[in-house]
């Protein structure tokens, strides 16, 4: 996809512990909101959970590397939401999607959950989806409930302005807490996932639906750096329409239209709409991996839909060195030396 887009002049929002970028790959394209109160300074990522996400949307490509976001072009605003231990307030969502709105986020990824909602949050949520940002979420929380916990719905994205993404693991499985409670609208890798933290070098892994929320926020990125004039509403249309559509009816309760599918999401031509020319773009000196033709059954669309994703980002989970073992949802810590190979 790299060859229509990178994400070029899309801003998108990451809300958060705010983003570090010890290891460059966000330089000159990240700007700060203001410190929101009670919130850590978005600039000092010291649970290194926004600073993941970030990369994943938007890290970019550089030789010796090994990894890469999905949009390299993309900006990234930093809104610090969380305490600095990783945990928010529904009140404090509510800013943090205010500010980004306010600062023209065209995709806010809110990468925390709240178990219930507030008159705030749900207006900031409208607000910014009659700006244009398109609001993404996770479906569910991070943390496993525990085996006496039932699944309920979260917040944001258990109001109807947010698109509510779950994660899939490794062949596109769903992984052992599959039950969400809330409402799905994408499925996206989430488990076992690669990204980058706040300090230089190394790398983490993470499992969570808000690594799949970053995986559709960076596609989302791509579409607007490819068709800029689409509507919030449109885009998202565009995503759920394009996805790999599980079997049986739409949407799945645990799997809503499919996977995203980000080559599909960028190029496909809907009905009532027309191509945009293709923007200008320095040629790629390596050779493009062509997608397999869409599936038809349902299981292999899933695991084909994930696949095709990892083709499309491009070596995008690739690891140069020696990744940390795997990360906590809400307290990360970095590799020691010692447990290198």
């Amino acid at each position: 996809m790299w060859q229509l887009s990178r994400g070029d002049g899309v801003t998108v929002a990451v809300l958060g512990s705010g983003v570090g970028d010890g290891s460059g790959l966000l330089v000159g394209r990240t700007d700060f909101a203001p410190k929101l109160d009670g919130a850590a300074d978005p600039a000092h990522d010291c649970v290194g959970h926004g600073s993941f996400l970030a990369g994943l949307i938007a890290a970019d490509r550089r030789d010796g590397t090994g990894f890469a976001g999905l949009a390299p072009r993309a900006r990234v605003l930093a809104v610090g939401v969380t305490d600095d231990t990783g945990t928010t307030t529904a009140d404090r969502l509510a800013q943090g999607i205010t500010a980004a709105a306010d600062r023209g986020a065209r995709v806010i990824a809110v990468g925390v959950t709240v178990p219930e909602g507030s008159d705030a949050l749900a207006g900031a949520v409208r607000r910014a989806r009659a700006k244009g940002a398109l609001v993404v979420a996770p479906a569910a929380p991070d943390t496993a409930p525990s085996a006496q916990t039932k699944p309920a719905p979260v917040y944001p994205s258990a109001y109807p302005e947010v698109l509510a993404v779950r994660d899939l693991g490794p062949a596109g499985a769903l992984p052992d807490n599959a039950a969400v409670g809330g409402r799905v609208d994408l499925a996206a890798p989430g488990d076992a996932v690669t990204g980058p933290g706040p300090a230089a070098g190394g790398y983490y892994t993470g499992t969570g639906p808000s690594f799949a929320t970053a995986f559709v926020a960076g596609t989302a990125a791509l579409v607007l750096g490819y068709r800029p004039a689409l509507t919030a509403d449109q885009l998202t249309a565009r995503l759920e329409a394009t996805a790999y559509r599980p079997a049986g009816p739409l949407p799945d309760p645990q799997l809503g239209y499919g996977t995203v599918d980000l080559v599909s999401a960028v190029t496909t031509t809907l009905d009532h709409e027309t191509s945009p020319a293709p923007p200008p773009t320095t040629p790629s000196t390596s050779a493009l991996a062509m997608p397999p033709p869409r599936p038809s059954s349902g299981a292999p669309a899933q695991a084909a839909g994930v696949a095709l994703t990892a083709l499309g980002t491009i070596g995008l989970v690739a690891i140069a060195g020696a990744v940390s073992p795997r990360g906590r949802a809400r307290r990360w810590q970095p590799a020691k030396a010692d447990d290198a190979p």
